[in-house]
């Protein structure tokens, strides 16, 4: 669904996404809005589902998570009822930080963030109890040359 935004609402939304710890008051300033016309729309904004959540961005390897994994699946079950089976094993795991059923040769991807190679064994030992799969291989992340949470906002 395309909602509908202006120069406004599509400013707001680069600074929160570039800050998120703006108070209304900063951000009404950036945007050249009052404090409650700003308010008003990042509420809008909010409740058509476009601002989902703000969050606190965190260095995984200052937690000791410095290996990011990415999981390639191949299947040959489809049915209703192993999907169902899938989608809990891979949404359960904390490790496991992003899934995406994709087009072409792969039927799925999964992004996860580990701690090493072992930790990545252990974490694929516990995906494969839980779900059948029938051909999963890894690719380890070597360097992140760009990784983001910025969704691109066109300010016209």
């Amino acid at each position: 669904m395309d909602t509908k935004l202006d120069a406004i609402d599509r400013r707001i939304l680069a600074e929160l996404q570039s800050d998120g710890t703006l108070s209304v008051d900063q951000l009404s300033v950036r945007v050249g809005l009052s404090r409650n016309a700003c308010w008003r729309r990042v509420r809008v904004l909010e409740d058509q589902g476009v601002i989902t959540g703000r969050v606190a961005l965190v260095d995984a390897e200052r937690l000791g998570l410095g290996l990011s994994v990415f999981i390639l699946i191949r299947t040959s079950n489809h049915d209703p009822e192993w999907l169902a089976r899938f989608r809990e094993a891979a949404t359960s795991f904390p490790e496991i930080t992003g899934v995406y059923r994709m087009s072409g040769d792969l039927d799925y991807v999964l992004r996860a963030r580990v701690a090493d190679v072992k930790a990545y064994d252990r974490l694929y030992q516990r995906l494969i109890a839980k779900v059948p799969l029938s051909d999963v291989s890894a690719s380890f992340v070597m360097e992140e040359i760009k990784e983001t949470t910025v969704v691109p906002v066109e300010i016209r």
